[in-house]
């Protein structure tokens, strides 16, 4: 005999709208239909919550307390569960705002050109780097017109992360390489631990990038690198070895380069600088000499910095040990790098630090390049422009950033082409 099924027992309405208290798990009753299909004491419930949320985000600060004291009261619900329910705006029909597109497929490509002839710079220094390429972009970019200049002067730096972060991602990052500290004469040279303060150009950090590739045996080829902390000014030289006498020749040969008389060197503890013919050098000059702490690249940070910028991000990480590679790196290095990246690479320089709670938040200047930095300088002291600085900025009105670029990458490739010809067996070395 098959027993009856049991009638289920309904729930009465007034337990769950509007007179007492509500039970707090109303989605595991079991729903009630109509012959329609409806859930009818589910629909109320919505219709009601509906009307609570509407009433509650339209509401101040004062109304909004007392409609939640109200559907406290009615449901028995807990104050914060209650205040969740009513912040949810699910089943309000609430416009979402969509933001028309600004900026023209057109003006994106003039901009990702510009990004991959200036070698990829950050989105601050490319803002500040697009005024100064655009007139020259106009005779290498056939669609540019003035609609589509505007639209790219105006765009933030934060659209341009937003448009670049594709191809960002293939870009890759690299560790720095190495030299040895050396221990002579260190206690004749005083330890620089603080950050630098300095009002004026000449001072500078000092570092060599060995290109021994994967065998440091014998000799080959380091790059001398130089900054100069007030302006960003970068200078670099390749050097067969990294003997005493070498790298004080490169130092001797960047002082007469550089827009501005050298006024103080900082090195790390290699025995390529800790030693009698730099230490003679300096004080013959009355040069500054100051090192940084054993192990601590902190200390050099703005070198080291430009260590990646300048030399590993170009050259990588192949072993360069041939005539041909330092005939070809000198020609890179003194005739067309120094003219980019200190004529047409603006950068930044850090202002202040201020600490909120467990973070550092820094603050940066405007990006400027080195040499309109050297000019600043002199405007604010009111001096004559040097002659030096004059030509500079006749050889920058004259020069086009696009094929300057161009030119850069072709001697970065022949290099590359040199150590990989130089790997090859006999033969495939003929073929190429």
């Amino acid at each position: 005999m098959v027993q009856e099924r049991k009638s289920r027992k309904r729930i009465e309405t007034s337990k769950i709208l509007p007179k007492t208290n509500m039970s707090r798990h109303v989605k595991s009753y079991r729903n009630i239909v109509d012959l329609v299909g409806e859930n009818m004491e589910g629909k109320r419930i919505k219709t009601a919550l509906d009307e609570f949320r509407r009433l509650y985000n339209c509401a101040d600060k004062r109304e909004k307390s007392t409609l939640l004291n109200s559907f406290c009261e009615i449901t028995g619900y807990h104050r914060k569960y209650a205040i969740m329910l009513l912040r949810k705006r699910d089943s309000l029909k609430i416009k979402k705002f969509s933001r028309q597109k600004k900026y023209s497929r057109e003006s994106l490509t003039v901009i990702e050109k510009i990004w991959e002839a200036s070698d990829y710079p950050w989105s601050l220094r490319l803002k500040s780097i697009i005024p100064l390429w655009l007139p020259w972009a106009r005779k290498h970019i056939k669609f540019l017109t003035p609609e589509i200049e505007s639209e790219i002067l105006s765009i933030s730096a934060r659209q341009i992360d937003r448009r670049l972060k594709e191809k960002k991602r293939n870009l890759s990052k690299k560790i720095y390489g190495r030299t040895k500290p050396g221990t002579l004469l260190k206690h004749h040279i005083p330890l620089k631990t603080d950050s630098w303060d300095v009002h004026e150009p000449g001072f500078m950090e000092v570092d060599l990038v060995s290109h021994s590739g994967e065998n440091a045996s014998g000799e080959f080829i380091y790059s001398l690198n130089m900054t100069d902390i007030f302006s960003g000014w970068t200078e670099s030289i390749p050097l067969i070895g990294k003997s005493e006498l070498v790298t004080v020749a490169g130092i001797k040969q960047i002082k007469k380069d550089i827009p501005f008389p050298m006024k103080g060197i900082d090195t790390d503890n290699g025995s390529e600088f800790i030693n009698y013919h730099l230490l003679k050098y300096c004080k013959k000059n009355n040069i500054q000499f100051t090192r940084g702490r054993p192990y601590k690249k902190d200390d050099n940070a703005h070198i080291e910095q430009k260590n990646w910028t300048h030399i590993r991000k170009m050259m990588g990480y192949s072993r360069f040990d041939t005539e041909e590679h330092l005939v070809t790196m000198t020609t890179l290095y003194r005739k067309k790098l120094r003219i980019m990246m200190n004529l047409f690479q603006p950068c930044t320089k850090l202002v202040s630090k201020k600490r909120v709670g467990s973070k550092v938040r820094k603050y940066y200047d405007k990006p400027q390049t080195p040499l309109d930095r050297l000019v600043s300088f002199h405007k604010s002291q009111k001096n004559e422009m040097p002659l030096s600085i004059q030509r500079l900025l006749e050889l920058r009105d004259n020069t086009d950033p696009f094929i300057f670029s161009k030119e850069v990458n072709e001697l970065i490739d022949i290099v590359r082409t040199i150590s990989y010809s130089k790997n090859l067996n006999p033969k495939a070395r003929a073929v190429l």
